[in-house]
């Protein structure tokens, strides 16, 4: 039997969107995860406040067509790192969708100096910006 082995990247990609399960905001599950040298440092998914109630059960919070009730999967996994005193530096970010200009700016200041994504969402910002941080942008198949 002859099976091919799925690339490192994909093999983080896939483990994102199993995080992006955990997701409490219905309009979009998006999954994160933080990796250096091919082990995990951490993970995140879009959701509510700790200790507040999410979208899913309190309803979301429009502003400009989008849900502010959550902070996202990319924020939620940079903090997860913090608190638990793991270094992100020259880390790689494996995410189910592109990141918002408000998460790339974290993903930048914390270090990180490879985005891995599946759909481009939104931001043509980012692009251009990470070109000039040095930051490899990559959208996988």
């Amino acid at each position: 039997m002859s099976t091919e082995r799925v690339s490192w990247e994909n093999y983080f990609l896939n483990i994102a969107k199993e995080v992006a399960t955990r997701s409490t905001c219905d309009r979009k599950h998006i999954g994160a995860v933080i990796v250096r040298g091919k082990n995990i440092l951490s993970t995140g998914y879009n959701g509510s406040i700790k200790g507040l109630a999410h979208c899913d059960e309190a309803g979301h919070e429009m502003v400009d067509g989008h849900c502010v009730r959550t902070t996202h999967a990319e924020a939620n996994a940079i903090v997860q790192a913090a608190k638990n005193g793991v270094r992100v530096d020259d880390a790689e970010i494996y995410v189910t969708a592109s990141p918002c200009y408000n998460c790339f700016k974290l993903i930048a200041n914390a270090g990180i100096k490879a985005i891995y994504y599946d759909e481009f969402y939104r931001d043509e910002r980012i692009l251009e910006h990470a070109k000039e941080a040095g930051i490899e942008l990559v959208q996988l198949d």
